[in-house]
């Protein structure tokens, strides 16, 4: 062990020796594995010793090597914090060089540089770079009558996210929604923040019987929380003192904080009708929403048979803009749902935001966890599981009678995710009378860790960790504690949810799904005050703001940042809103490394990767199309005459002998099937972009080939001369023969390049 521990200094320090001393000093914060600290604190005593070795023997071999060159001595580095609690690690005072040097140590993780903070939201628009007062949240294009339409399970009205206190525009005047009365809901709910309430149930009722107003309401009241927590998370004002249990505490505050509310509830108890959903889209339209967000999907379909893709293609005849969840049917394969490419697909990925948790094994191992219990930490508990703790299905905690309270009274019991949801297993727990729980990841989960408001002392564990605690319980008398330590920052990010639902589309796989990724994960907004946050009957806890995740909370992130780009520039349709986000997301980490996922994440987790909604609002081309062009389309995938009726509502007909393929479509990414014992196959496609950067620029293409294909760019510069000029350009696929893996998907990148601009599509080549 000292020879390791000696190596890894060697391997840090030889990495510092050639310190400028010009090189200015700056302060991070350093994320470290705990396990190999954890080692390390077993011959040192404890890790801040080994620590400040680090820094003095820096500083030591840094002076000799200037001495040696004659250069002028170079700044020591400064330890300030070690970090054992929270996160491990420390901050110092580091150059360039020596931060550069820790990606050499073994154990490091990330650094962060240091930074002031004043009072900030909760969290996702500091997260994705938003600013109060500057770029699109300055005052001037807070300033607008954006209106976004939720379909959804209603809204809470009096919530204060929803006041329209120094909102000094009127309802804009081509607004022709209204606020329908209903169970609990006058027209003088509304206001000029939330200018239109309905509620559509017809279908519901035809299938589920008629709604209970005990339990829900037929109005456009919320009696779920979904349509509430969304409305905000796209547009809710700000609102001081936000947190939920007294973590996550800041500023809520939506996307667009100016934005208008419409309310379109058509979700009830059970599910939501498509018909009803139908309907609901359709009076949103007639309405004058500009934007649609849509947190709901079924399964895949052809798209003359989904209604949901026929309303939106509708919507974007009306030039409304349409966000749509991928999906919550991750990580498998081909999962992604309203894939129609008129649809904004939204996945959903991580922030740098913890709820974090220590839990404590009777063998000295510790494991980091997340949860949002509010209570105190428990004391070192017996720790029982499957067998141990009732019936062949107590590891699953799924009801009252697979635990036996004589088994688990007073102890922390160890669950499994599945069969039911996590809040509902851990009420089983409690009522069978154990004093904690830990919920245990699959391996189709990995590390992906959600906090959930549980009822008792409880957390979740990733996949590595319950390795460890399953083998653990079969040891003799097994203990274990769960120490709750509130909200933290710094973990890496964004990386993919593993629920998130995954392409390439089952169905007419042309384009690639989904389009891009934005937060999801531990979502805090809005809440009903008379919904739990467990939504669990005997949870009698009431809160303002709620935690959830799904593609649910990242879909109207998008919606509420297609509110700004759309306030922004007013004349931009909604294909140019979908590009400016498409070609200007990013697909790295906070420490530039790939976006990760559960093995490596693709296009197909995260299309053109997480947005930058200051980068879209400046985009320098975009990919415009059509409502005709979309059409167009459908006609080359063969769609016959009534199909394409029944999309189009039998207004248009497909040219005849029409010589356009799927790879025609004016699409932002590119997605390429070969057939899967072809030889020397190619496809050419075709693609238009508009200037709306700078009057007169050039731009230059590069190219990350996929692997075994080519790929022939013509022509390879685009001079463009005055805003709003379009130039076409070709690509051509051709099978190059040359590819090693047995994967039947290879990925790349075509990227047009100016001084200013990097204007990006992702390439998808499948073998079918």
């Amino acid at each position: 062990m000292m020879y390791r521990i000696s190596l890894l200094l060697v391997v840090f320090l030889a990495a510092a020796i050639s310190i400028a001393s010009e090189d200015k000093a700056t302060t991070y914060v350093v994320h470290m594995d705990k396990a190999h600290i954890t080692a390390l604190d077993n011959i040192l005593g404890d890790s801040r010793k080994w620590f400040e070795a680090v820094m003095d023997s820096i500083t030591e071999l840094s002076t000799e090597e200037d001495n040696i060159g004659g250069e002028e001595e170079a700044s020591a580095p400064e330890l300030l914090y070690s970090y054992e609690t929270a996160i491990t690690g420390f901050a110092a005072r580091l150059s360039t060089k020596q931060l550069e040097s820790l990606n050499e140590v073994e154990g490091f993780l990330s650094a962060v540089p240091d930074e002031l903070l004043s009072l900030q939201t909760t969290y996702s628009p500091q997260f994705l770079g938003l600013q109060f007062g500057r770029g699109l949240l300055s005052r001037h294009n807070l300033e607008n009558d954006v209106i976004i339409g939720f379909i959804d399970s209603g809204i809470w009205p009096e919530h204060p996210s929803f006041e329209d206190s120094g909102m000094t525009l009127s309802v804009p005047s081509g607004w022709k929604g209204v606020c329908e009365e209903g169970t609990r809901f006058r027209a003088q709910h509304c206001n000029k923040k939330l200018i239109g309430a309905r509620a559509f149930y017809k279908g519901y009722e035809a299938v589920a019987g008629e709604i209970d107003e005990k339990s829900d309401f037929r109005s456009a009241r919320d009696s779920q929380g979904h349509g509430t927590h969304t409305a905000s998370t796209a547009a809710g004002r700000m609102v001081d003192g936000a947190s939920i249990f007294g973590m996550a505490t800041g500023v809520a505050a939506g996307m667009s904080t100016t934005a208008r509310i419409a309310a379109y509830k058509a979700c009830f108890s059970q599910g939501c009708a498509s018909s009803d959903i139908l309907a609901a889209i359709d009076q949103a339209i007639a309405d004058g929403v500009d934007i649609l967000s849509l947190s709901l999907g079924g399964s895949s379909k052809p798209y003359y048979t989904d209604l949901l893709a026929i309303a939106s293609i509708g919507a974007v005849q009306h030039g409304v803009f349409v966000a749509a969840a991928a999906g919550n049917s991750g990580p498998y394969s081909s999962s992604v749902v309203n894939t129609a490419p008129w649809m904004m697909t939204v996945a959903a990925s991580t922030m740098d935001r913890s709820f974090s948790t220590v839990v404590k094994l009777g063998n000295g191992k510790t494991f980091d966890g997340e949860s949002l219990y509010p209570g105190t930490s428990t004391d070192q508990l017996p720790l029982v599981y499957g067998a141990s703790a009732g019936t062949v299905t107590a590891k699953y905690c799924f009801n009252g009678r697979s635990l036996s309270p004589a088994l688990v009274k007073g102890k922390i019991v160890v669950c499994e995710r599945g069969l039911s949801s996590a809040v509902d297993k851990g009420q089983v727990v409690k009522t069978a009378g154990g004093a904690g729980m830990l919920l245990l990841n699959a391996r189709s989960q990995g590390e992906e860790l959600r906090a959930e408001p549980h009822v008792l002392p409880a957390t979740s564990l990733g996949v590595s960790a319950a390795e460890s605690i399953r083998k653990y319980t079969s040891s003799e008398n097994p203990t274990a504690s769960i120490a709750f330590k509130g909200t933290t920052f710094g973990k890496l990010a964004p990386s993919m949810s593993s629920f998130s639902s995954r392409g390439p589309a089952n169905i007419e796989p042309y384009v690639i799904k989904p389009d891009v990724t934005a937060p999801g994960m531990n979502i805090l907004a809005a809440w009903p005050p008379t919904v739990s946050p467990s939504k669990i009957k005997t949870d009698n806890r009431s809160v303002l703001f709620n935690v959830i995740s799904g593609t649910s909370m990242s879909s109207p992130h998008v919606s509420g940042l297609a509110a700004l780009l759309k306030a922004s520039h007013k004349d931009w349709s909604p294909a140019a809103i979908k590009s400016a986000l498409m070609t200007t997301a990013y697909t790295q980490n906070r420490m530039k490394a790939p976006i990760s996922d559960i093995v490596s994440a693709t296009p197909f987790a995260y299309g053109s990767g997480h947005v930058d909604p200051e980068k879209a609002s400046d985009p320098g081309l975009i990919y415009d199309l059509s409502y005709d062009d979309y059409l167009f389309y459908l006609c080359s995938i063969n769609y016959s005459p009534s199909q394409m009726q029944t999309i189009s509502r039998g207004n248009y007909s497909c040219p005849p002998k029409t010589k356009q393929t799927t790879g025609d479509l004016n699409y932002p990414s590119f997605a390429v099937l070969f057939e899967a014992n072809s030889r020397n196959f190619s496809a050419l496609y075709k693609r238009t972009v508009t200037n709306v950067g700078c009057p007169r620029t050039s731009y230059v293409v590069q190219v990350q080939e996929p692997e075994g294909v080519s790929v022939i760019v013509k022509p390879k510069v685009l001079q463009f001369n005055h805003i709003g000029q379009k130039l076409n350009y070709q690509v051509r696929f051709v099978e190059s023969g040359k590819k090693l893996s047995s994967s039947d998907t290879s990925f790349g990148s075509l990227v047009w390049e100016s001084g200013k601009y990097t204007v990006t599509s992702p390439i998808a080549v499948t073998w079918q």
